[in-house]
């Protein structure tokens, strides 16, 4: 089990394909204070259908979106480059 896993759940029940969460609304969500452990934990939420599309730590949001084709589609209307689509350039 993941410290991450309510935050997990949370975002696959959530029925969006791609939004924005802040930090603190990951903090309550998950029920504890979001830290750089996250960049680690992220890859878990592969097994929930979605990825991190980017980390701004200057606006402290969390781009997500479905890993689905209609999460990658999002992802682009949303504008995020190929390589957050595909989780190769997490930008923080």
């Amino acid at each position: 089990m993941s410290k991450y896993d309510p935050l997990w759940n949370w975002i696959k029940e959530n029925g969006t394909d791609s939004f924005k969460l802040t930090f603190a609304e990951i903090e309550q969500i998950a029920g504890i204070p979001i830290d750089h452990s996250f960049l680690n934990f992220k890859k878990e939420l592969l097994n929930y259908g979605f990825k991190v599309g980017k980390i701004s730590l200057k606006e402290q949001t969390v781009s997500l979106y479905s890993h689905s084709p209609e999460g990658r589609s999002a992802a682009a209307k949303a504008g995020y480059p190929e390589s957050h689509q595909e989780d190769r350039g997490v930008t923080i």
